[in-house]
Parts: structure tokens; sequence; C-alpha cells
């Protein structure tokens, strides 16, 4: 008995990983500093891009970023996948570099040659331009693809795969997991206020082929630095995909559908949890009832020697019935949180538009302001909130609840909800004045656009900062609750619905804007959200957001009241039978 139990440390020694997290930081660091430095700025001026350079419509540039953007989040469920499933995040992230640094590259021939994008157009007709060939679309769009699989890659995996570095078993480790998510948000807000300004600001004014050259100089130091630290690095094995075991369930429940559950389920039902098992046990519970007959044990079933079932197709533990229904029940919330990214669908597009023409002088000199580059007031709002709700407000709010964090992780969302709301109230206000001082008091004219407001762009600070503060609860209060909510094992699963939710939301947004644009044409030709926005009403498609969003929080107040906590019991027996259930702390396995 000894000689097996020393075997078993020595088989745990050579199997223990050598953490070298404070090591390994600056690579990773410095990969996801100048991965996000060389695509954000370029992303979020790729709008006026396409409207300058590659002459598209407003529409056609509106639909096709949104139909990007959304494919690139939605492209982080299949990268999850097949992360977690064969390859691991080390090469998901090795070969996910590469291909954004080469979609950086051909974006950036597309503006340096001259045959690859539409002559120049300086004229006020819109109909003069010409628009991309055949053969230039398809340049971009090449461009596009090699983006979109470089994010399905980086985005469910960098920040992991940083957490992987160091041992979450010892004090020092976790110290050293806070310490990488302070620095990997730092870099992040960073790289994002450095891409919004000066990049944007020579993509602008200066050079589109030097604007676009230098985040694709920063893409090829991001793969740099991420293959250098190759050495150093942990490289957590994949364990198989989650989607296999949530399948399994679904099939046995159906098999066994006829069956009647027994009187104490929790008692007498098959729920065997593997010793290495990194998820904590949850307890059981009466929603979604059907499903627990996965876990009924009947003669026909086979145990092995270890004690779990032959046939996992036909007999599924609770623990795994639970941690399916764990996945179930944020299906609704999650819903409520992909239509409430579509209020922020609009500020990152049609707020550029509102910029480009108003007034983006600073004082009375000739400098302008890049109508992409306001955004940055959003991340501001979202930078200066988040230490002053953390530290100020969170402790007088658990004075108050007696809550640790203050307030509830859905209370927190409800409140961005609340807040996106106002949002859209804001911004209509500020289009109508916007468009109203252009019409009487023009300060000149945008090609292609239209007369251009004598209103301050900044005027578009309120509304960009309330996005920056319903993001700080929303968004934020998303991510901790997918991490959360859902078993340990699926948490690069779960982290993949947030921008599983943004995706689906570019796509409704696209889908919605296509429908406004048919419905209100006019005898004229123009509708609420035409070329030049000073013969549209883009405030009325604020205010129609706004109902949107009035909707979804009526929406989200009810399946908020419905959700169950993970952990959480339907009754007392539940609970009882929690108190024989300890949780197991989670470890990596290499």
């Amino acid at each position: 008995m000894e000689t097996m139990k020393n075997n078993e440390k020595s088989d745990t020694t050579k199997e223990e990983p050598n953490y070298r997290g404070v090591k390994a930081m600056p690579f990773v660091i410095g990969n996801e500093t100048f991965e996000k430095l060389g695509t954000i700025g370029t992303s979020s001026n790729l709008l006026v891009y396409l409207t300058t350079v590659f002459n598209m419509k407003s529409i056609t540039a509106t639909n096709l970023i949104n139909i990007f953007n959304g494919t690139c989040n939605f492209g982080t469920l299949l990268g999850a996948f097949l992360c977690d499933t064969y390859f691991g995040r080390y090469k998901t992230l090795g070969f996910a570099s590469i291909s954004s640094f080469l979609g950086m590259l051909v974006l950036t021939l597309t503006a340096a040659i001259s045959t690859l994008h539409p002559p120049e157009c300086t004229t006020h007709d819109d109909s003069a331009c010409s628009g991309p060939t055949s053969w230039q679309m398809a340049v971009l769009l090449s461009s596009f693809g090699l983006l979109i699989i470089g994010a399905s890659g980086i985005r469910p995996c960098n920040l992991a795969f940083g957490a992987d570095q160091f041992n979450p078993n010892s004090e020092s480790g976790r110290n050293g997991i806070n310490s990488f998510f302070n620095w990997y948000y730092f870099t992040f807000t960073f790289a994002m206020m450095v891409s919004i300004t000066v990049i944007v600001y020579v993509q602008a004014d200066v050079n589109w082929a030097i604007g676009l050259g230098i985040p694709t100089f920063l893409m090829f130091l991001s793969c740099a630095f991420f293959f250098i630290g190759t050495r150093i690095y942990v490289k957590v094995r994949p364990e198989g995909s989650p989607l296999t075991s949530i399948a399994q369930v679904i099939v046995a429940a159906i098999k066994k559908r006829k069956l009647e559950l027994p009187a104490q389920p929790w008692l007498s039902m098959f729920n065997h949890v593997p010793a290495n098992s990194i998820n904590s046990r949850l307890s059981y519970t009466e929603q979604f009832s059907f499903l627990n007959k996965a876990a009924i044990l009947t003669p026909e079933d086979e145990i092995n020697s270890e004690k779990a079932a032959v046939d996992p197709w036909r007999l599924c533990s609770m623990q795994r019935v639970e941690e399916v229904k764990c996945i179930i029940r944020v299906l609704p919330i999650w819903l409520a949180g992909t239509i409430y990214f579509v209020s922020m669908v609009q500020q990152q597009t049609y707020a550029v538009f509102q910029a480009i023409q108003s007034d983006r002088r600073i004082g009375r000199g000739s400098f302008e302001i890049p109508a992409a580059s306001y955004s940055v007031f959003q991340m501001l709002c979202l930078t200066i909130w988040i230490p002053v709700y953390d530290r100020i407000l969170v402790p007088i709010l658990r004075k108050i609840t007696k809550k640790e964090a203050g307030i509830t992780i859905l209370q927190k969302i409800g409140i961005g909800i609340v807040l996106s709301i106002f949002t859209m109230l804001v911004s209509g206000l500020v289009e109508n004045k916007r468009r109203s001082l252009a019409l009487t008091k023009p300060l000149g004219s945008v090609a292609r656009k239209g007369a251009i407001s004598s209103l301050s762009g900044y005027w578009l600070v309120p509304q960009l900062a309330l996005v920056g503060l319903s993001e700080a609860f929303t968004v934020i209060g998303l991510v901790e609750f997918y991490y959360k909510q859902f078993p340990e094992n699926m948490r690069s699963f779960g982290g993949s619905f947030l921008f599983c939710g943004s995706a689906i939301s570019s796509y409704l947004s696209s889908f919605l804007i296509t429908v406004v644009h048919r419905v209100t044409r006019n005898s004229a030709g123009e509708n609420w959200l035409a070329e030049d926005l000073n013969k549209g009403k883009l405030d009325y498609f604020y205010y129609l957001i706004a109902g949107l969003m009035a909707l979804n929080l009526g929406y989200f107040l009810v399946v908020a009241k419905w959700y169950k906590y993970k952990g959480t019991a339907d009754n007392i027996t539940s609970e009882v039978a929690m108190d024989n259930i300890k949780p197991e702390k989670p470890h990596v396995h290499v």
C-alpha cells in the first residue's frame, strides 16, 4: 500500500508542470499588447477606410463591418472547440497570431497598391464614384478572412493561456494570476487608447498605407514575442470537447424518457465523479427534471472497475446532468445580453458618421479630431469608472446590502441595460440638434456626405460616456457571469458565449438596418439612414433602438427572477445533500 502511494506521488511529480508565470508573463503580455495595437486601431477605423478608399456606400460598409465583426466573434465558438478538443491553447494561439499578421499584411497591400483599390473619389456625386472591382473585393475579403481566423483563435484563448502559466494551487500562483489579469486589462486599455488616437490619426490624416503598415508591423512583433517564449510556456493539453458531454446527457435522457424518477433522486441515482475532475460538485436541482432521467441506473447499464459508466451515451452522472443544466439556465440571460449588444453596435458605427458631419476642430485651429477617435471617450469613462466603482461604491453597497460584491451579478447586468436605454435617448437628442444646425448653420461639406454641422463633436461625448458606463456594468457583468456560472472545465467554452452574443447582435443590427433602410424610404428615395445624415432621421432610429432596449429590460427582469445561481438548491432536501458534498480544488492537467 505504501509502495502504491509512493508510486502515485512519483507519477504526480513527473506530470507536475514547471510553472514560470513571472518569466512567461512579459511574452504573453507583449503578444497581447502588440496584437491589440495592431488590430483594434484598424478595426475601429475600418468603416472610414471602406467609405473613403473603397468608395462604398455607408449602408454597404456598415453591413459589411457588422458581418465581419459578427463572424470574428462567432468564430470564437469554433476556435474554443478546436482548442479544447484537439490543439490546445499554445498551438491555437500560434496559428491564429500568424493568420492575423497575414490578414493585416494583405489589408495593407490593398491601400499601398493602387490597383487593389478603386481610384480616389472627390466629387459629391456618389453615382460618379467607381466602386471596387470583383478582384479588388476578393483581395479585401481574403484579408478579412485571415483576420477572422486570427480573431477566432486569439480571443477565446489568450486570457486563459496567460493564466495557465501560474500554479493555481499555490498562493504565489494565485497572486500571479491576479497580477496577470490586472496587467492584461491595463495593456488592453492602453492599446485601445493608442490605437484609436495615434494609429487612427495616421490612417485618416497622413496616409492609409502607412497607417495600416504600422499595425501590421506591430502584429509581426506580437507573433515574435509569442514564439520567443515557447520554451518556458506551460502548455495545457486539451481534455476533450464539453459539447460531447452535453450531447451525452441529452441523448441518455431521451433514451430513458419513459422511466419515472425515484422519490429521492439525489440519494438513489448514479452520481460518480472522477477523482481527477476539476469541477466543483453541484447540488441536485429540480429545474429541467427531464434531464435527470439520464442518471437513472437500470439493470442494462454497466459500470466499470473505476465505478464509471461503460456507455456514457446511455448513463450519465447527476454531476454531469447538473453541469448541463448550468448551461441551459444561462441561455435566457445570454439572449438578453445579445440584444443589449445591439445598442453598442450603433455607437461603433453611426456615432462615427455623426462625428464626420460634426465640427471636429479643436478650438479655432485647423486640426480636426479623426472621427473614429471619439470612441476614446467611451474607454476613458470605462477606465475611470471601474476603480471608482470597485474602491468607493462597492464598500458602501456592501454595508447596505450585506453582499460581498455589493450587488449581484444579474443586478449589475440589469443596471447596464437601463443605461443603454438612456444612451439611445441621448444619442437621438444630440443627433436632432446636430442635424438642425447642419441645415441652418453649416460649416462646409464632406465629399459624398453633405453639410458639416456647426455643432461641436464634443456633444457626442455624453452618449459615448454612457456607452462606457453601460459597458462597465453589463459587459463586465456578463464576463463574470459566464466565468462563475459555467462548470470549470467549460470556462473556455463559456468565454466564447460573450463573443457569440456580440456576433449575433452584429448580424441582428445589420438585419435591422436593412429593414429600416427599406421600410422608411420615401418618394424622393431618402430614408432614416440616408447617406447624408442631414437628409435622414438617424434620431428616429436611435429612439427605435431605445424602445427595443426597453423591451429587452422587461424580458431580462423576468428571466433574472427565474434564474438560480450555480450551487443553489431548490429545496431543503437538496441543501441537506450539499452537506455531504465537499467541493474539490481545481487543478491543472498537463
